[in-house]
């Protein structure tokens, strides 16, 4: 009772041809089929590059030490004095 025989897919099968017809199911299987394939291209292309790019640093973060500005001023202190 808890499962489906061979029976039920075939008739849930025929129901869906005769509602849909067989060139509509026929145009969304290569659709899907087509969306399949760019989802790997795309995956396969996404893995070279980022293997071959350097990660950038986030925004606002130095990444050079000898850029850093050694003229500082600590807002809190010069508000005290």
């Amino acid at each position: 009772m808890g499962g489906f025989s061979i029976w039920h897919w075939l008739i849930v099968l025929l129901i869906v041809v005769m509602v849909f017809g067989t060139k509509k199911l026929k145009n969304m299987g290569s659709d899907l089929g087509g969306a399949v394939k760019g989802f790997k291209d795309g995956m396969k292309e996404g893995g070279q590059t980022a293997a071959d790019d350097k990660p950038a640093a986030p925004a606002g973060q130095v990444t050079n030490a000898q850029s850093v500005d050694k003229t500082t001023i600590d807002v809190e202190a010069r508000q005290k004095s």
